[in-house]
């Protein structure tokens, strides 16, 4: 079994995500996807607040960067305030030069998880995990309205 040699220069200092109040930081991910509801919706949108753990869950019927660009402006920064950082994982919808104009607009950082160490943004990855469970509660009763009752 072979190991990995990091030169030295190319490792970058951690930096742990402390929030100083609420909405001051927070974590982007999708969930699915999903059983599709009538509405056509697969995927969920979540966002998390690293400070209070209070949780916004949109489904879009698409996930396109057009879309998170949207939740965050409409969500997020209209309806609370511009945060200070967004952590998200390197996903396409979250990596693009749309959501990097809007961190420019607004005056925001965007930092992004590994994608080989997902637990970096454990607190929306803890989310999603309880978002989970109860959706199979809810889609056992009934797929149909599922996207309503979120």
């Amino acid at each position: 079994m072979s190991s990995l040699s990091i030169p030295r220069h190319c490792i970058l200092p951690l930096h742990p995500t402390i929030a100083s109040w609420p909405f001051d930081a927070w974590g982007l991910d999708i969930v699915g996807p999903l059983t599709k509801s009538t509405g056509g919706h697969l995927y969920i949108l979540v966002a998390t607040d690293y400070f209070s753990k209070w949780a916004k869950v949109v489904p879009p019927k698409e996930v396109k960067k057009e879309n998170v660009a949207d939740f965050i402006r409409t969500y997020i920064i209209y309806r609370y305030r511009v945060p200070r950082h967004i952590i998200t994982d390197n996903g396409k919808p979250f990596c693009n030069s749309l959501i990097d104009k809007l961190c420019q607009k607004f005056g925001f950082k965007q930092r992004n998880s590994s994608m080989y160490y997902v637990a970096a943004n454990g607190l929306a990855e803890a989310f999603n995990k309880i978002l989970c469970n109860l959706l199979k509660r809810v889609v056992a009763k009934s797929k149909r309205d599922c996207h309503e009752r979120i």
